[in-house]
């Protein structure tokens, strides 16, 4: 059957993630109506990543299968008619061969996690941003981060419901740099643990506020404890930026 993948920006917020689930819409279930819509058929759809509720998405990555060939032009041009009002598009649209898997054949996933620290609230990136109405040291957090470049145990920054077989990772880049009234987060890795990026900001926070080290971040996660995590932060910051193949 032809195979066919696409790139999908979302804004994450009136989503439940993107697993469908039973009694709330999910990213998946809106683009799964699309495609039957589109096409006559009702197909699963497989991403790159299972972001969660209020997780945003600028390039994430999915494929699906239909009985007969389309254009991917056509298939692009349908998809964002269908999807509307939905906060989904498909940006990008192309056939694949059998062998490509959305989740499977990614070699790796970029995420970036934006933390607003002005004092006035935000509006306009209201549900896009953490907001921390104070300074932060992006110097102290940036250091902080590179500590923990590589393959570890991530055991500190994983959820407690994390399915995944074993807790090592490796994080290939890990840093922070401060934009005007803006902390930026960048993280790469083949694959992350459930909650490891939002567990790995909320405990750099706590670097940047001035109450942790830098050390003390390394510690955390030297500790294999998820009782030595900082406070989680919030889903409305992060964002799946790209999947590489």
């Amino acid at each position: 059957m032809p195979r066919y993948k696409l790139t999908l920006e979302y804004d994450g917020t009136p989503f439940c993630g993107w697993q469908r689930q039973a009694d709330r819409l999910s990213v998946q279930e809106a683009l799964e109506i699309a495609i039957e819509a589109m096409s006559g058929e009702a197909v699963t759809t497989q991403a790159a990543g299972r972001t969660d509720a209020g997780v945003h998405a600028l390039g994430q990555v999915v494929h699906f299968e239909l009985s007969k060939e389309w254009d991917p032009f056509r298939i692009r041009e349908a998809l964002n008619y269908h999807l509307r009002p939905q906060l989904v598009a498909v940006t990008a649209a192309e056939a694949v061969g059998e062998e490509f898997e959305a989740r499977f054949s990614a070699v790796a996933r970029h995420y970036e996690y934006r933390i607003l620290t002005r004092r006035a609230p935000p509006v306009i990136e209201r549900n896009h941003v953490w907001h921390v109405p104070k300074k932060l040291d992006a110097d102290a957090m940036d250091y902080a981060a590179s500590l923990i470049l590589g393959r570890h145990d991530f055991t500190t920054f994983r959820s407690s419901e994390c399915q995944a077989n074993s807790p090592e990772r490796t994080l290939d880049a890990f840093a922070v740099r401060a934009e005007p009234e803006h902390i930026i987060v960048t993280a790469s890795a083949r694959s992350f643990l459930h909650h490891q990026v939002r567990s790995m900001v909320g405990s750099l926070k706590l670097v940047g506020e001035g109450k942790w080290k830098p050390r003390d971040f390394r510690a955390a996660l030297d500790a294999r404890d998820r009782r030595r995590c900082g406070p989680m932060a919030p889903s409305t910051g992060l964002y799946l930026t790209q999947v590489d193949y």
